[in-house]
């Protein structure tokens, strides 16, 4: 029975793309500031929509603190835990910290799907924590409508090597660790379910090495990019750091057969609420609406997008003095 249940008919959303929009969402926090203890002590909380929240322990640690959920992405069970604890994870990572200790968040039809396919999902997401040398030590469960799954994360970073969406400077690269295109792949193996291997692999690749490096580099300014797309991300960024992000449109890494998914139609309503969320303050250029919409796609587990030069990883643009657009596609 295992073998014949397609997860992602139980879900209204495909991970990362169920997400609340982002303008909705910014209006829903608007106002919503820290509680107890010593503001300077929080170093990053709701100001900019920053991956994770972190506080101060002491002069040369931050605790970081973050969690995430979604519904299923892909249909075999083991690897949509493998991927959310992956997504997880990278929120960690996006901020230059290191993960120590995850709990388990899980939401299961329990009278509609066997818990056999809950305990691969559990799985799953133990052998990416595993793998990450982070522990992972019980949670919370719930009977629910549809299943839903993810991790809350604990880790620790050094306070001078914080990475925030507020730190950028004008005149840095910006550089992607993953291609774009999960989002139109995870919709087209919704609807058919065809697989796509290349975007399992790069949603279950952790961001561990990529945040090495980055640290390693000096950098300070940069985030995941997740379900508000590639445009949405640079736009937090660019707003946060006041400044100009310039995307170079023909330098963005796709995967093999994301252009196609786009062309019939297989874009989730996130990527197109994503798009309209960042169009008016976007100046496209001569990007197509193809391109746009690649741009915009509502990525799950995606790569690190960071204000410096990384080994491998392609650079996308650049950081330019605040001018009419937040975004500038080339």
């Amino acid at each position: 029975m295992t073998e014949t249940v397609r997860l992602t008919r139980y879900a209204r959303g495909g991970g990362c793309a169920c997400k609340i929009p982002p303008g909705e969402l910014e209006a829903m926090v608007a106002g919503l500031g820290p509680v107890g203890g010593a503001a300077a002590d929080l170093l990053v909380g709701l100001d900019h929509g920053d991956d994770a929240a972190v506080v101060r322990l002491d002069e040369r640690t931050g605790l970081v603190s973050t969690a995430d959920f979604f519904t299923p992405v892909v249909d075999d069970a083991y690897d949509w835990g493998r991927i959310a604890a992956a997504n997880a994870l990278s929120d960690v990572y996006a901020m230059g910290g290191v993960p120590l200790v995850a709990l388990n968040l899980l939401c299961w039809p329990r009278d509609v799907l066997p818990l056999e396919l809950a305990r691969e999902v559990l799985r799953g997401g133990l052998d990416v924590t595993r793998q990450a040398g982070c522990h992972l030590a019980g949670g919370h469960s719930v009977d629910d409508d549809g299943p839903k799954y993810g991790l809350a994360v604990t880790g620790v970073v050094r306070p001078e090597e914080l990475i925030t969406l507020d730190a950028g400077r004008p005149g840095v690269p910006l550089s992607l660790t993953k291609p774009l295109g999960v989002g139109v792949l995870n919709t087209r193996h919704k609807a058919t379910g065809e697989s796509f291997p290349a975007a399992v692999a790069a949603m279950t690749t952790l961001n561990r090495d990529a945040a090495r490096a980055a640290v390693a580099a000096g950098v300070r300014c940069g985030t995941d990019v997740t379900g508000f797309g590639l445009l949405g991300h640079a736009s937090k960024l660019a707003r946060a750091s006041r400044l100009t992000v310039a995307i170079e449109a023909a330098r963005v890494p796709l995967l093999a057969g994301a252009r196609e998914a786009v062309r019939d139609g297989y874009v989730s309503g996130g990527s197109h609420r994503n798009l309209a969320w960042v169009t008016p303050w976007t100046d496209f250029g001569r990007a197509g609406e193809a391109d746009r919409l690649l741009l915009a796609d509502a990525q799950t587990s995606g790569g690190l997008l960071v204000a410096g030069e990384l080994p491998g990883a392609p650079v996308i643009g650049e950081l330019l003095p605040r001018s009419e657009h937040l975004v500038i596609v080339r």
